[in-house]
């Protein structure tokens, strides 16, 4: 389904009922396509300029999303295999979503794509295993809170994800980006990324704000992850396949980004910097720089004593890290680790070592 908002202003009470036949769905003759990374497929799509979509707290999507868990239970997933993003805004200039619910989201739970000056205030999304087969296990991947992705002055306000994947995915080509005050309850925390999957087309990530960020680890009988605060992540500069399940050798760079007042529930890697997603031994290395990144104000737990672990591309280090009032409390008894791998500089941290070894 597809809405071209024009000066329009919808008001939501209640949910739009997504009918649960994953057969009928991953029919490549019933999807549509709308995103082009990792050739995502969408269920509701909202395209056009100067709309407000208010669902008042009491409306929005019922993704129906145990039938597809519990379906995927004994197969494999692939990106681009044609399961819906439960809404994705596509192409729209000064769109609002209001107090929108998402209840059981299949698969990403949100996503904007080729947009600008969007604001989403007040977003649930729920994804939550009930099949007591599943009990204890991560039934629900990739059900992302939102992705942004070739999109610039995004604001993304008062958030509250349950999920088995990222609850904020940063990827290629968003700008501008506002987050505050975030929940994330279970699955990986924010990511960038992730970014250089495409060899032909530069990622770029500049200016990103995250602001008032709470990490939730839940009962792990109904959700065993919660990962990190914060973690960003590129391919290798060495291609395997294609997208949108392999890929890489992407250029780029990621700056400007802050990430204050963070709180953290016994997560296991605060903060994670990786280039090597999708590749081997042996592969170049990335040539997607991260540079002038602030973590500022995190407190909280970590279930290991590695809290933060930022390993940069031999080939393209990492200029400006900055650390304010990191304050983790590593598991009892343990002194916590600070690692900092190709690393031109770094302040405010000084037991992470940035001379380029672990």
């Amino acid at each position: 389904m597809t809405w071209d908002l024009v000066s329009s202003r919808v008001d939501m009470h209640g949910y739009l009922n997504f009918k649960p036949d994953p057969e009928y769905w991953l029919n490549a003759n019933n999807t549509y396509r709308v995103i082009f990374i990792q050739d995502q497929a969408s269920w509701f799509v909202i395209t056009g300029h100067d709309f407000i979509v208010d669902a008042h707290a009491s409306g929005g999507i019922n993704g129906n999303g145990q039938t597809w868990w519990s379906f995927y239970g004994n197969r494999s997933r692939s990106d681009g295999d044609g399961r819906p993003v439960s809404l994705t805004l596509s192409n729209v200039t000064r769109g609002v979503i209001k107090n929108f619910r998402i209840e059981a989201q299949p698969f990403w739970c949100n996503a904007v794509a080729d947009s600008k000056d969007v604001v989403y205030d007040g977003m649930y999304c729920n994804a939550t295993n009930q099949d007591p087969l599943y009990a204890g296990q991560n039934v629900v991947p990739n059900t992302d809170g939102i992705n942004t992705y070739r999109s610039d002055r995004v604001s993304l306000l008062r958030f509250d994800i349950t999920c088995g994947d990222d609850c904020l995915a940063i990827k290629g080509n968003s700008t501008n980006i506002v987050a505050k005050d975030i929940t994330c309850r279970g699955g990986n925390g924010i990511a960038f990324g992730s970014l250089g999957q495409y060899v032909d087309l530069p990622d770029i990530v500049d200016n990103v704000v995250m602001e008032d960020i709470k990490m939730i680890r839940l009962d792990p009988q109904v959700q065993p992850n919660m990962v990190s605060g914060v973690y960003l992540k590129t391919w290798t500069g060495t291609v395997h396949g294609s997208p949108p399940t392999g890929g890489g050798g992407g250029g780029g760079f990621v700056s400007n980004v802050v990430a204050k007042r963070v709180s953290l529930d016994r997560v296991t890697v605060p903060i994670h910097l990786y280039q090597t997603n999708g590749g081997h031994s042996g592969d170049e290395p990335s040539k997607l720089q991260f540079s002038n990144l602030t973590f500022s104000d995190w407190t909280g737990s970590s279930l290991r004593n590695t809290i933060v672990d930022i390993e940069c591309s031999a080939a393209v280090p990492c200029p400006n890290i900055r650390f304010h009032d990191v304050d983790i409390a590593p598991p009892n008894g343990t002194a916590p680790s600070y690692k900092c791998i190709n690393v031109a500089s770094e302040f405010g941290l000084p037991a992470c070592n940035a001379t380029g070894t672990s």
